[in-house]
């Protein structure tokens, strides 16, 4: 307990520098910003923004795209309660109590009630990531390469399962982003591997051009296609505090939230959003009074708020403790690692305690400064939405172009960029969800490296896999999912589920 006190007592020094305190900030204010605006989410941002973090230090990077991320999902409950617009997917479901509460006079409760349950659940799980962090990279440097290739598994059959629409398409989503991922030049023959003789994919397809090509120009081109309306007229706030009883009410729905987002940000394939409907689905259920929920209940505010933030920030424990993105704004965060020469895995912990510790402490500090941010300035998030789209899309597409040539300072990249945003717009238009393709990218080369290693080590043996009990017991989960999956009964309640 002592370590880790004085392991969070060091991070505060690195996260209190002013450098860090300003780039915290501007991340959260960002963030914010982002989820406020609808269509602009923050794997788009976080991909635009990537190639900034490059004249930044490791930690100072980590730290900025992490307010991005999960200061969108402050921002986007804003809207939400407000003018019945969710900012962020992971707040739509806030749209049916809250801006149920804002129509009954009640704005301010509601609002307050999403900043304090998000607080909380940050806090709570900045917490459970500083107490857990460590033992699960001690268990995680017990890994061996076969281990790895089934946790990697594991992690891509999560995403196919918890991906939305047909589990087909989600299937070839991620074996599209490995062969992505595998292009360019073979690490251990030098021979050169899908490249089709195009000297800009022999080191393979860059992670930003593709990222910013399959999310920020895809984005913009859907967008412009379903003109959002603006000028709208919010509900009027007052009297932001809630009352003892509103607190009473929602407190247990918060500790629910936390512990569901926590759990579906673990697991490999959740994340806000998912976590956020079955958080608001528990409290209805569980309720004793569920004809209350779409009406007004508070509870229906604090469960989901509280879940999508918890699993936001709960993304990072596997992220951190085993290098494994959960999700596609994980992998973001992965690339932006590997930028800084950073190996993602366990050993971060003990080779590099100051990353780990101060990017836990700014945790802290950026929910707090989220709460700070949210409440007086309220007034001010809502005047983005009178920002025509028109004026907003050529900026973004401008900051892509250059954060695309400024990586190489080759035009080529530009061009990949762009082929991936024509792709991605393809993507849509078929209702393929391209972010399993995002952690295919990212996972495939490890899961290449990891398992080759496995084969020359064990002379081609394959039985290894199921005599190593940490790879069993992960194969055998993923074998779980896929049989669950094609059950009848739960395929029907996915699909209802996600059609909701």
């Amino acid at each position: 307990m002592l370590d880790i006190l004085s392991n969070i007592v060091m991070g505060f020094g690195v996260a209190l520098t002013w450098q860090n305190i300003a780039l915290c900030f501007l991340g959260c204010v960002i963030g914010t910003a982002i989820g406020v605006l609808p269509g602009i989410g923050p794997l788009t941002t976080m991909a635009m923004i990537l190639p900034v973090t490059f004249w930044l230090s490791p930690v100072g990077a980590l730290i900025m795209l992490s307010g991005v991320f999960y200061g969108a999902q402050y921002g986007g409950s804003t809207t939400a309660i407000l003018v019945k617009i969710p900012g962020e997917t992971s707040s739509v479901v806030t749209v049916l109590d809250g801006y149920a509460m804002a129509q009954r006079g009640r704005a301010g409760p509601a609002l307050a009630i999403a900043a304090l349950g998000s607080l909380f659940a940050g806090s709570v799980v900045t917490l459970l990531i500083a107490v857990g962090g460590p033992p699960l990279a001690s268990i995680a440097l017990l890994f061996q390469s076969a281990d790895y290739v089934s946790v990697m598994l594991l992690g891509l059959v999560s995403a196919v399962v918890l991906a939305h629409g047909s589990v087909l398409k989600a299937v070839g989503m991620i074996v599209l982003g490995v062969l992505f991922g595998v292009v360019g030049t073979d690490v251990m023959t030098g021979e050169y591997r899908l490249a089709m003789g195009l000297d800009v994919l022999f080191d393979g397809i860059g992670f930003v051009p593709l990222s910013m090509g399959l999310f920020g120009l895809a984005e913009i081109m859907v967008n412009l296609e379903s003109a959002h309306v603006t000028g709208m007229s919010p509900k009027p706030v007052s009297g932001i505090w809630p009352t003892l009883a509103d607190l009473k009410q929602s407190f247990p729905a918060m500790v629910r939230g936390t512990v569901i987002g926590t759990a579906f940000g673990i697991l490999p394939g959740g994340g806000p959003t998912i976590a956020a409907f079955s958080a608001y689905s528990l409290e209805k259920k569980a309720s004793s009074t569920p004809q209350r929920f779409g009406k007004g209940a508070i509870e229906g505010v604090a469960a989901p708020e509280s879940a999508n933030n918890a699993a936001a920030q709960a993304c990072f424990i596997p992220m951190l403790s085993l290098g494994i993105p959960p999700n596609a704004l994980m992998a973001l965060m992965i690339g932006a690692m590997m930028v800084h020469g950073i190996t993602p895995g366990p050993e971060i912990i003990t080779k590099q305690p100051e990353l780990f510790w101060g990017l836990i402490a700014s945790m802290w500090l950026g929910n707090l400064m989220l709460v700070i941010l949210n409440l007086p300035l309220i007034g001010i998030w809502v005047r983005l939405l009178r920002v025509p789209y028109g004026y907003l899309f050529p900026t973004i597409v401008i900051l892509c172009c250059i954060g695309t040539y400024t990586i190489s300072s080759s035009a080529a990249d530009v061009v990949v960029m762009t082929v991936f945003g024509v792709i991605g717009y393809g993507f849509r238009k078929l209702d393929c969800e391209p972010a399993p393709l995002l952690l295919g990218l990212v996972l495939g080369p490890m899961l290449e490296e990891n398992f080759r290693r496995t084969m020359v080590l064990t002379d081609g043996d394959w039985s290894i896999f199921l005599r190593r009990p940490i790879s069993l017991g992960f194969l055998l989960l993923a074998a779980a999912l896929l049989l669950a999956v094609t059950l009848p009964n739960i395929r029907r309640s996915r699909e209802e589920a996600f059609r909701e």
